[in-house]
């Protein structure tokens, strides 16, 4: 059954990511880039036996896709920024298949500066991404099976927080740095009791865990290894820096505090429901 890491774009995913793989899928809690392949992305071409010819296909076929991991019998993680709940009147996922979430949010106006290095993107169309209801994401334009539908900031969020027929742990992207300890604490937690894991918490490696995906750490490892995860710059082609300023991120540095305005604007409900207004 699946324990799904969603976000959306941003967010802080791949950092509980890193943390996950090194605690779960290292002896030690050691971390090295090639454990990300344990915990993959959803939906992607390896989970569908046929080629996906267009979106509408896509979401006929991804609770059957979500049967093939299920008879595995075996918990698995797995990371998406797609919107929770029907999408053309299917099913992103259902009970059966899914044995919980941990939700990853963050300020959207952090979000915003991440998306503009990340995607190439001025603020204004940054803007625009995350206020687009019908916004989606794909590694490949040609293969439908790598489209996720992220929809804005707020309707992500708000798509998993209303997915109450499973456990759901939210988690804040500043309280990795605010009370970091705890935060991957709680995790681990979480997620063994959904996997109904019977050993107490292992405190050695989750703080070795925690120490080997410090932020730094992965940013002086994509700079000596590179990261594949990191895209490229459409103009001259070099890959954009992936782990970039993290925690450093403040808004209030950029000099056109206007864009954030609207962003509070348009997000203000939510933002004050998770403490950033």
């Amino acid at each position: 059954m699946i324990i799904w890491l969603a976000s959306y774009p941003k967010s802080g995913n791949t950092y509980i990511r890193s943390f996950l793989s090194a605690y779960y899928f290292s002896k030690d809690g050691g971390f090295n880039f090639d454990q990300l392949k344990n915990i993959q992305q959803y939906p992607d071409t390896i989970f569908f036996d046929k080629k996906i010819n267009d979106f509408n296909e896509l979401n006929k076929n991804y609770l059957e896709s979500q049967k093939n991991i299920f008879d595995k019998k075996k918990g698995k993680f797995l990371k998406t920024h797609n919107i929770h709940g029907l999408i053309n009147g299917n099913n992103f996922t259902n009970s059966k298949y899914t044995l919980g979430a941990i939700y990853i949010v963050r300020d959207p106006r952090n979000i915003l500066n991440s998306m503009v290095n990340f995607y190439n993107l001025t603020d204004e169309k940054a803007f625009d991404w995350m206020t687009d209801p019908n916004m989606t994401i794909f590694h490949n334009k040609n293969d439908y099976s790598t489209y996720q539908l992220i929809s804005s900031w707020s309707n992500n969020y708000k798509s998993w927080r209303n997915a109450s027929h499973y456990e759901r742990l939210f988690v804040r992207y500043e309280d990795l740095k605010l009370n970091k300890y705890k935060t991957f604490r709680d995790i681990i937690i979480f997620i063994n009791k959904l996997l109904k894991v019977n050993n107490s918490l292992n405190e050695i490696k989750l703080k070795k865990a925690i120490e080997t995906t410090n932020f730094k750490r992965l940013k002086k490892m994509e700079e000596s290894q590179g990261f594949e995860e990191a895209t490229r710059d459409k103009k001259n082609g070099k890959k954009n820096i992936f782990f970039n300023q993290g925690f450093n991120n403040n808004w209030k540095k950029n000099s056109n505090l206007n864009i954030y305005k609207k962003i509070e604007n348009e997000f203000s409900k939510e933002m004050k429901e998770l403490g950033y207004l």
